[in-house]
């Protein structure tokens, strides 16, 4: 597979981890007083994750990633392609 496929599917993957978790994945400019990575966060009593959407796509999986680490994952839900984010 490609590289920027498997970044893609990756990224993918992750997304739909956050998903199945309820947790909603925003990409949003991030400028000015607002400058940052992004990552996780409350609105309303539901999860979101924010990145920043001038990310390349591993840096937005590292975000969504980092984000989902968070939450106490069961090994066995993580899908095997994306698996290597989680490793202690």
């Amino acid at each position: 597979m490609a590289a920027r496929q498997q970044r893609q599917t990756n990224l993918a993957s992750l997304e739909a981890l956050a998903e199945r978790l309820s947790v909603d994945v925003r990409y949003e400019p991030m400028a000015g007083q607002v400058q940052g990575i992004g990552g996780l966060c409350r609105v309303n009593g539901s999860y979101r994750i924010i990145v920043d959407r001038r990310f390349s796509e591993v840096e937005r999986a590292q975000v969504v990633a980092d984000a989902l680490r968070r939450f106490d994952l069961d090994p066995e839900t993580i899908p095997a392609d994306v698996a290597g984010y989680f490793s202690s």
